[in-house]
């Protein structure tokens, strides 16, 4: 009997050993651009296929995804506001701050362009002409980095979209597709990055009415959540993500990825 024991804890063990190999997992919470552009399903097969490493994805807003970096409930933070990201660094949620990549934000809206903006490349005045003639405009109002890059824009162009927005403005609450559906639905006009648009289905009467404008570059960035605030934190697995995009190979892969032939984000680590 006493053998027979000693051989069940053995292969007990190394039962447990084999399932603690195939947890090597990182959580990563994101936003919702990189993952409803296909940019994870492209980019996360080749990062495991190098490390044997899984990546989890939590795809939210960039609000949600710093909070859940705050609470150490993720290993990495990949989002798009950069003021929101230095903050969080500042505060001693993240170690330290990497760019990764960019692409641009676009204005979507009716064929039928209600607003006259069409084929424009001033976002600002854009926006001026849509709240003067109030016609319907759909807001993700979700804290995403979509969301505080559209309430910086109504700013710059000298409207208190807080005060002024009247029944023509729609808070959804909603992530870059849903929002976009929405706009399908009320054919209405959004600010959307160019990679959802781009992988978008849905498109009913819309269509890019103005993009171009240097106000709309959108900038991406990399954290490793801080070990030293949040134990938890699996800090070799999750560093080596971040060193992973921003080198060579990985800003290869974010530039290989393609929809319709067209390059979707554009890989910009500093060396």
């Amino acid at each position: 009997m006493g053998l027979r024991k000693v051989l069940l804890s053995f292969f007990l063990l190394v039962f447990l050993s084999a399932a603690g190999a195939q947890e090597r997992f990182i959580t990563v919470s994101s936003t919702t651009s990189t993952e409803q552009s296909g940019l994870f399903k492209h980019l996360l097969p080749l990062f495991t296929a190098k490390t044997g490493i899984q990546v989890r994805v939590v795809a939210v807003g960039t609000g949600q995804a710093l909070d859940i970096g705050r609470r150490g409930d993720a290993d990495v933070v990949f989002v798009h506001a950069r003021p929101l990201e230095e903050k969080f660094v500042a505060e001693g949620h993240g170690v330290q701050r990497f760019e990764v990549m960019y692409n641009d934000f676009i204005l979507i809206g009716p064929k039928s362009d209600p607003a006259k903006v069409a084929g424009t490349r001033d976002i600002v005045a854009a926006l001026q002409k849509i709240k003067a003639a109030q016609v319907p405009f759909v807001s993700r109002g979700d804290k995403s980095g979509t969301h505080f890059a559209e309430l910086a824009l109504w700013k710059e162009a000298g409207i208190d979209i807080a005060k002024d927005k009247g029944a023509w403005y729609r808070d959804t609450g909603q992530g870059m597709g849903p929002a976009l559906n929405s706009a399908a639905g009320m054919n209405a006009y959004i600010l959307s990055d160019r990679g959802t648009w781009l992988s978008f289905k849905n498109r009913a009467d819309l269509a890019i009415a103005v993009e171009g404008d240097r106000r709309l570059f959108n900038q991406y960035g990399v954290m490793l959540v801080n070990p030293a605030k949040h134990p938890q934190v699996k800090k070799e697995m999750g560093q080596a993500f971040v060193d992973w995009v921003v080198s060579p190979e990985g800003q290869k892969a974010i530039a290989d990825f393609k929809i319709g032939g067209e390059q979707l984000f554009f890989p910009n680590a500093r060396k």
